[in-house]
């Protein structure tokens, strides 16, 4: 045996945590973060014309303990487009009149600012009750183009800006400032971001946060409250894939540097993380497996592609996943087209996209939005419109507003899991580990403190990461053993294929050919769906070729002619 598991007390364990997460748990507990009684800060919109958006309004009241004269329904059209003129008068004008009526929002006329020369009064909202606005499946999602609008100021505008269409969330966001003229072509900046208190995102400074319950059909709609509020109880777990594009210079550089600042954040907070440098997607054979976090982009045809495309992707429960791109948004009421659809009927929890062109400067902010969400444990809600540099433009946002994952301290929530003897203690131990390996703790540190952890003989996730930390540190004997260990525990299917694969790899590496051989053959057998089954037998033939087995060799290029992809032609 290269590890064994000591036998440790709870005591020496839990004193072991504590020093590893002591700064971490100091920062949160400033926080004071809360999730707890916020159904009060909620306004609920439906459809009144579809029986299945008033089902979801009234759920999402019950489980969010939100008054039921905060729950409203409208006339409004079934499809997912308005003009603007229906916007207006059946959706804005009415949901800001009843906000009023109900004493939830609360104006005052101000005399004209210093400076005018004509007397304007300008309506300010001094009061609100309410922070949030959830839209519930039904509701459209986009406002059609009005070219026959014509506005003072328009012509001063970058001409590609020049526009009035927008996402009906985002230009709800400025509710609370309608009772004043603001103009309807163009973004509008958002005078809230970068906001680092959450308190200052309220309609007394001119922001309703709207989010939708929204999806490709009422059920997924449904489940984003579920695995919202199951998140919320048990944590948010899992990894984080970042796709940005390996690009060093030009304008669409600042794409790049928010998903690689968003990849570092989440990092430094313990996430274990991939981020792929390549101007390409992550490919459709890429093991994304226990995906709590995604953020990537482009696309140029923009349709979902890569390891979203499989009947399976293993979104975790609270999962938030977001890819920039054009038309990303166009439609959610679709599980195949754009990408919003897709990430949702696959299982996401959170997402947001863009409903028309919104051009790169004026969409979210991706490493705000992962330092509010994770690090200042803002609610979903907070945290995307915190990022928004611009409002009344095309940015939707898709998921329970309220949704908190990180309003628990890693301490408490650590012992609530030791108390509970739940399986996802592992992830808690796995954050510890990557914390300090961020915060430079030396590896070997952190390899003792795995061995030392109970939950690690039976923990595939541990095993892995033990593999990984051996395998970094040259230890290749003890990586291997730790790989063949996790692959033999229960895992979910992705992260299997990653550690058969990482453990082939590796007796490759150190030159132990016949059993990396066996560890594909066998691979082949147990997966016999694995989307590059052509790439696993091209290393056969290659290993065949090593150990001098030509009958081997013919066999697995046969396959590979059955497969269609014989092997490129020797250099």
């Amino acid at each position: 045996m290269m590890f064994e598991r000591r036998c440790v007390g709870r005591a020496f364990v839990m004193k072991r945590i504590g020093l590893f997460l002591g700064f971490l748990a100091s920062l949160a507990s400033a926080l004071g973060a809360t999730n707890a009684g916020e159904g009060g800060s909620v306004v609920v919109v439906y459809n009144a014309n579809l029986r299945e958006s008033k089902e979801l309004a009234d759920y999402y009241a019950k489980r969010r303990e939100i008054p039921a004269n905060q729950v409203f329904g409208f006339d409004l059209p079934s499809n997912e487009t308005m003009t603007r003129k229906e916007f207006q008068d059946r959706l804005q004008q009415p949901l800001l009149k009843k906000l009023e009526k109900a004493g939830l929002l609360a104006f005052r006329p101000d005399a004209k600012p210093a400076g005018k020369k004509t007397p304007t009064e300008v309506v300010r909202p001094v009061e609100a009750a309410v922070r949030y606005a959830a839209l519930c499946y039904g509701v459209p999602l986009r406002i059609l183009a009005d070219p026959k609008l014509e506005e003072d100021g328009a012509a001063s505008m970058r001409p590609e800006l020049r526009r009035n269409e927008a996402a009906v969330d985002n230009e709800l966001a400025l509710l609370p400032l309608r009772h004043s003229p603001i103009p309807l072509f163009g973004p509008l900046l958002n005078r809230t971001f970068g906001a680092t208190n959450a308190s200052t995102l309220n309609p007394t400074n001119g922001i309703l946060m709207v989010a939708r319950l929204d999806g490709p059909s009422v059920e997924i709609a449904r489940g984003l409250i579920d695995k919202a509020i199951q998140a919320e109880t048990e944590g948010l777990w899992g990894r984080a894939y970042f796709d940005a594009r390996g690009l060093t210079n030009g304008s669409s550089k600042v794409g790049d540097d928010w998903v690689k600042g968003a990849a570092e954040i989440t990092r430094r907070l313990g996430f274990e993380c991939v981020v792929d440098d390549r101007d390409e997607r992550f490919p459709v054979t890429f093991p994304m497996s226990q995906i709590a976090f995604y953020a990537g982009w482009y696309e140029y045809d923009g349709q979902v592609s890569g390891p979203f495309t499989r009947p399976q992707v293993e979104f975790m429960p609270g999962a938030f996943a977001y890819h920039l791109h054009s038309f990303s948004a166009q439609t959610i009421r679709s599980a195949t087209q754009n990408w919003v659809g897709p990430l949702l009927d696959k299982g996401a929890t959170a997402t947001m996209g863009s409903v028309y062109e919104p051009y790169l400067e004026f969409t979210p902010n991706l490493a705000i939005f992962f330092h509010r969400l994770i690090h200042l444990g803002f609610s979903f809600g907070e945290a995307a419109y915190a990022c928004q540099p611009y409002l009344s433009w095309q940015t939707t946002v898709v998921g329970d507003p309220l949704y908190r994952p990180f309003a628990k301290k890693p301490l408490t929530q650590h012992e609530n899991l030791f108390q509970r003897k739940s399986k996802l203690i592992e992830w808690s131990h796995l954050k510890v580990v990557n914390i300090n390996l961020a915060n430079d703790v030396p590896s070997t540190e952190l390899i003792q403190y795995l061995i030392d952890v109970p939950e690690l003989q039976q923990s595939s996730v541990l095993l892995e990461k033990l593999a990984d930390l051996y395998f970094s540190g040259s230890k290749f004997d003890e990586a291997l053993e730790a790989y063949k260990k996790a692959a033999r525990q229960p895992s979910s299917r992705q992260q299997k294929i990653r550690v058969i694969l990482a453990s082939a790899r590796t007796l490759e590496f150190v030159g132990k050919q016949e059993e990396a051989s066996q560890t594909y053959q066998q691979f082949v057998k147990d997966f016999l769906d694995y989307p590059d089954l052509a790439g696993i037998y091209r290393k056969l033939v290659s290993l065949a070729e090593q150990l001098k087995k030509p009958g081997e060799k013919e066999q697995y290029q046969r396959e590979l002619d059955r497969l269609g992809s014989p092997l490129p032609p020797k250099s």
